[in-house]
């Protein structure tokens, strides 16, 4: 073992030293830290300031990556995007959500930098799905085992917010066109550790399909509530140069809205997955 890997909590997160992620990792070190990831769901590196490119070559190690449809990204990296307070409405993170799910095979993973952060204010939660799941009563983890429900991404990104020009509304169009509503499991199969986790977000789940409507809003409203629980979750709070990189697949998060009108800019690869089951 090279690295040095400090939990945060017996659930979730750990922070890690011992490796130089402006360098391309060795074949050792990716195993360490997709050892660590599957173990800790979030990791967090201190001062690892990173170039938008050495940030996409490190994030590129672990799998292909996603082009946002909504979100700039930096000039030149398209494959990262760019979370900027004062050139974009970033809002749409100040609520619990997984990334991308309104792909058919949502994101593995997400890479997240640290350009500019706030005097105070401007942490990011992460929830475990894992641990959610686990914490359920045997007869609601099968009721809910074999349920799928429906992703949308304007539950996100509503059309009267990103439509406001004819630019804004031609990308939204298409984005629209190009991503329809779909479905994934309600609990959702890791596919390295065979864990269970919860898989609905309030960022992005819209219904449960098999219920009726009535019964559906009853279960998400107990599920997004149960999900964040803090027992299940991990704080963290911002240096410029922190690196943070999550397991996609069973976790939720949530950046918090509290530092306006300060600045925060942070710079995200999206690692793309494989459908959920």
């Amino acid at each position: 073992m090279t690295l040095h890997i400090t939990p945060l909590s017996p659930t979730i997160g750990a922070v890690v030293a011992g490796v130089d992620l402006s360098r391309e990792l060795t074949p050792a070190q990716q195993r360490e830290i997709d050892a660590a990831l599957l173990a800790h769901q979030v990791l967090f590196w201190r001062d690892q300031p990173l170039t938008p490119a050495q940030q996409a070559r490190l994030a590129h190690q672990f799998g292909d990556l996603h082009i946002h449809p909504i979100y700039p990204s930096v000039p030149g990296q398209p494959d990262v995007l760019v979370l900027d307070t004062a050139v974009t409405d970033v809002r749409d993170n100040a609520i619990w959500h997984t990334d991308v799910t309104f792909l058919a095979e949502p994101a593995m993973g997400a890479i997240l930098t640290a350009q500019q952060v706030p005097p105070y204010g401007g942490d990011t939660c992460w929830a475990s799905g894992i641990a959610a799941f686990e914490a359920l009563s045997a007869p609601l983890q099968t009721l809910l085992d074999g349920l799928t429900a429906t992703h949308d991404f304007a539950k996100s990104f509503p059309l009267e917010r990103f439509g406001s020009d004819a630019q804004a509304l031609a990308r939204w169009e298409q984005t629209r066109q190009q991503h329809p509503p779909l479905s994934h499991p309600v609990v959702r199969t890791h596919p390295v550790s065979g864990r269970k986790a919860l898989f609905v977000s309030d960022g992005f789940t819209t219904r449960i399909n098999e219920v009726s409507a009535a019964e559906s809003r009853a279960l998400l409203d107990l599920l997004f509530a149960h999900g964040t629980r803090p027992e299940f979750c991990v704080r963290w709070q911002w240096r410029q140069g922190d690196v943070a990189f999550w397991d996609n697949r069973v976790t939720q998060h949530y950046a918090i809205d509290d530092y306006r009108p300060q600045r925060r800019v942070m710079h995200r690869a999206t690692i793309l997955g494989d459908r959920p089951f």
